[in-house]
């Protein structure tokens, strides 16, 4: 397993609508770190899975399902919205 830099800076690649055929508007963004990347994507952007956001840390490509991944690992640095049950 390798091992994950969370303080890494990361840059953040949402496409904005999907349209078969057509190419895709993506909205990017940059954030300071990779842990601050990752809360955001999960937290307040929930369609991110949906939209095959990406994410990129240096050199290495992370997909949606890698994103969750991230956010769910023990390592991850940040505290964790709690959900609110129904």
């Amino acid at each position: 397993m390798m091992t994950f830099d969370y303080a890494a800076s990361a840059e953040l690649f949402i496409p904005t609508k999907r349209r078969p055929g057509a190419r895709q508007p993506v909205t990017y963004r940059r954030f300071a770190t990779a842990a601050e990347a990752i809360r955001f994507a999960v937290e307040d952007f929930p369609a991110i899975r949906t939209l095959g956001a990406w994410m990129r840390v240096g050199d290495e490509r992370f997909n949606s399902d890698d994103i969750q991944r991230l956010y769910e690992s023990n390592s991850y640095p940040r505290r964790r919205r709690v959900r609110k049950s129904r």
